[in-house]
């Protein structure tokens, strides 16, 4: 049986801003470090068999950080890349809704296509690792996309705010991929501290 523990990367600074990225090529901050320390110390606790990741520097760094320790086989795919968000790549949503009121943004990749690469990437993924268990690396747009179609749209792209650093859970099972649990975080010190401050 597959499985993959998808993690959204770090924070980079253009996230702090509420700036969106898409294919700019953004690299972790200092929290967003830490961050991707806290998901390999948390996963260090299961055993994994390879580390795949998007190719963009945020996302790349993240996975290198997790597999610091256990020096496990790191491949990069294209197919998990983040979704290109074309002429409103550094703007912050208010500034988006200000130029594209309708919605409509130049050179954006189509959702379509999106969910077709990253469904064909699970596919590649499927076929060259069936019985592995892999640490997946990627975006917020990539992650989602994945939630949305494997709920029929209960949760994921529109409904779900995924957290810098948070993990995802899929387990290959009948013949489909199944959501074992989503937009986890517990395993990062901010929440541990908001929680602390409450008591």
């Amino acid at each position: 049986m597959s499985q993959i523990c998808l993690v959204r990367h770090g924070e980079t600074d253009w996230n702090a801003m509420g700036k969106i990225q898409g294919r700019t090529d953004i690299p972790l901050n200092s929290i967003g470090k830490r961050q991707a320390r806290e998901c390999g110390e948390h996963l260090a606790c299961s055993h994994w068999d390879r580390v795949i990741t998007s190719p963009l520097k945020r996302a790349k760094q993240t996975a290198e950080i997790i597999n610091k320790s256990r020096q496990l086989p790191l491949i990069e795919m294209e197919e998990f890349v983040e979704r290109c968000y074309g002429e409103a790549e550094g703007m912050s949503k208010d500034e988006r809704l200000d130029k594209f009121p309708n919605g409509h943004i130049p050179k954006q990749e189509e959702r379509f296509v999106l969910n077709e690469r990253v469904m064909h990437g699970l596919e590649k993924i499927q076929q060259r690792y069936p019985n592995d268990k892999i640490i997946l690396v990627a975006h917020g747009a990539v992650i989602n996309t994945i939630l949305a179609i494997f709920s029929d749209g209960k949760i994921g792209s529109g409904k779900t705010k995924l957290v810098n650093a948070c993990i995802s859970h899929l387990h290959f099972l009948e013949n489909q991929w199944r959501i074992k649990e989503y937009n986890q975080v517990h395993h990062l010190s901010q929440f541990n501290e908001i929680k602390e401050g409450m008591k």
